[in-house]
């Protein structure tokens, strides 16, 4: 249920709700919004749990992504001469393990929602 902090605003939020892609068909009762939501099918969770991987392949791509901007980033570093070689190479070191930790972290999420999304 929804419930809108000023009463003139409920015709818009339910409206809003309505012609979202959501798919559902709220229902007003004075003050407060119904918005049903089914039970979710096994094929549904399928579908949730191939949009969580995906997400999460997101983030990890992300991840590593920064990883990647931050090595080149350290690099020019030290090809100008602002960083020795030693501090470089520490960095990168250092970087590395914030990249596996972040994805460890996202595998765990990733687990978590799918243990979720099977329980019944």
């Amino acid at each position: 249920a929804v419930q809108p902090w000023e009463k003139k605003m409920v015709q818009v939020v339910e409206k809003a709700i309505r012609d979202s892609d959501l798919g559902r068909n709220p229902a007003t009762s004075g003050d407060l919004i119904r918005v049903p939501m089914p039970a979710l099918t096994e094929d549904r969770r399928k579908e949730l749990i191939k949009v969580v991987r995906h997400e999460a392949e997101n983030a990890r791509i992300a991840v590593r992504n920064v990883r990647r901007d931050t090595n080149e980033h350290l690099k020019k570093l030290l090809k100008d001469h602002e960083v020795s070689e030693d501090d470089e190479r520490h960095a990168q070191v250092d970087v590395q393990k914030l990249t596996d930790r972040y994805i460890t972290e996202i595998d765990k999420v990733l687990q978590g929602k799918e243990a979720d999304l099977l329980a019944v």
